[in-house]
């Protein structure tokens, strides 16, 4: 790939987003992050990446930082289900009304593909494990109909403006700068924080739930492979994640610990994906063991 070639990050200043951008500039892309900072941390972007703090929804202000550009790397949105309970219109207005600007600007750019990171909680709770693509979305949430709504959004942009897209579904990502503060920490962040100031992990409900646990590196790789492929650009979802389901209880038990319970939550009682369609569509599989990528997470946080 060409070092003339430009990209743009929204949400790249975050957990996900600055791990694809690191991704581009190693592949010797001109990157630009886009990301508010609400969620994301300066520190994060790299160096020689150019950062925008712009809100992703400001569409006379994204339009002449994506004009120009080869791809899109859609991350910025206000994630968490749990938030979104709380909170539906502003969430809303991010994950739905940030996602159109987006796409607006990318077709009027011109930009060759737009991939976008959708969520596995579209899914639900389903009846068949794996979770495939062709099952039907039964999102819990208003996180997950948002997520799920800007997946519809790339297929009709696709279909009826001809913007090449993909979206890909993530499955419970963690790894290096996932943050753990807050209420809404993801679980291995929050059961990592606790342990290393030594009071009990706290699980929600009996701890039987189960979720695909998928390394970011594995995550970047995909949405790398996602702009690449020439068999996709057509709207595709795409699901990625290990392929593997891990109760909570059995994380606890990896990162070691006390253990403390409290009530359960609104949330699809079990994950899995299926990741065939990766693999055919992206040739992607997943490389990094959850027992590699909580390991290295232990050091890293020193417990």
């Amino acid at each position: 790939m060409s070092s003339m070639k430009k990209a743009i990050v929204t949400g790249g200043a975050g957990f996900v987003g600055s791990h694809v951008v690191d991704a581009l500039i190693k592949e010797g892309f001109a990157v630009s992050v886009i990301d508010d900072l609400s969620g994301g941390k300066r520190e994060n972007v790299h160096q020689d990446a150019t950062l925008h703090v712009v809100d992703v929804r400001d569409s006379k202000a994204i339009a002449p930082i994506i004009a120009g550009s080869e791809f899109v790397f859609h991350l910025a949105a206000l994630p968490r289900v749990q938030y979104s309970i709380e909170y539906p219109e502003e969430t809303n207005s991010v994950n739905v009304g940030g996602t159109l600007a987006v796409l607006k600007a990318a077709k009027d750019a011109g930009v060759k593909r737009v991939v976008y990171a959708a969520s596995s909680s579209a899914y639900g709770n389903q009846e068949t494990l794996p979770l495939s693509e062709d099952a039907p979305p039964q999102p819990l949430s208003p996180y997950a109909l948002q997520k799920y709504v800007g997946e519809l959004y790339c297929r009709v942009f696709s279909d009826v403006y001809g913007l090449p897209t993909v979206s890909v579904r993530f499955f419970n990502v963690y790894g290096s700068r996932l943050d753990p503060e807050g209420a809404y920490a993801l679980v291995i962040g929050k059961f990592l924080k606790q342990k290393k100031e030594g009071v009990p992990l706290t699980i929600t409900g009996d701890g039987e739930q189960t979720r695909d646990f998928t390394h970011v590196r594995d995550i970047v790789r995909g949405m790398i492979l996602a702009v690449k492929s020439e068999k996709v650009g057509k709207g595709e979802i795409i699901n990625l994640g290990r392929g593997q389901e891990t109760s909570v209880n059995a994380l606890a038990e990896l990162i070691g610990g006390a253990v403390t319970h409290i009530d359960p939550r609104l949330e699809p009682r079990h994950t899995r994906a299926d990741i065939s369609r990766a693999k055919d569509l992206l040739n992607w599989e997943p490389e990094v063991s959850l027992d590699e990528g909580v390991a290295e997470l232990k050091k890293l946080f020193g417990v």
